[in-house]
């Protein structure tokens, strides 16, 4: 009897073995070559583009009026009525915080068009590396840039609690 449980044990041995190791596969990605690769991507940049140059154009004659209206103050007589130079100088810098309050606008455009078109390209992208992650048995994949976030990681146990216990933190 004590035989048949020593041979049960042994045989079991190398189960445990097996189970207690784990191999932890770890993944990189390159997401702005995956970024630039997709069509998605070249379409979204022509269309900013395409609104940047509206916008440059715009800019370009707002600023030849207010290089007219510069001109035209600095031309003034000496002689000019103070009046009429007064108005005119508060034409100038009425037009100016217009130019400027449209320069920050068009910033703010261009910005919000250019999330609102590649957000879903990242959302894209990130289901993608998951995808990958999972199929693949990835414990993790992180981007080549270390400033990005971190893409896909298994279900894991968080040991932060008991590392505060060792350490007395409560």
């Amino acid at each position: 009897m004590l035989k048949k449980i020593l041979l049960a044990v042994a045989l079991m041995l190398p189960l445990f073995g097996a189970s207690a190791q784990t191999t932890v596969k770890l993944g990189l990605v390159d997401t702005g070559a995956v970024l630039q690769a997709l069509p998605d991507t070249q379409e979204a940049q022509k269309k900013v583009q395409e609104a940047s140059k509206k916008y440059e154009d715009e800019y370009a004659r707002l600023g030849e009026e207010m290089k007219r209206m510069y001109d035209e103050l600095n031309n003034m007589k000496p002689d000019e009525l103070p009046a009429i130079k007064e108005r005119k100088m508060r034409e100038f810098q009425d037009y100016q915080a217009k130019v400027q309050t449209f320069e920050q606008n068009a910033q703010q455009d261009l910005q919000r068009m250019q999330s609102e078109l590649l957000n879903p390209i990242f959302l894209k992208i990130k289901d993608a590396v998951e995808s990958v992650g999972k199929e693949g048995g990835f414990s993790m994949i992180q981007d080549y840039n270390p400033q990005q976030t971190l893409f896909y990681a298994a279900p894991v146990v968080d040991v932060t609690p008991q590392v505060k216990s060792k350490l007395g933190i409560k």
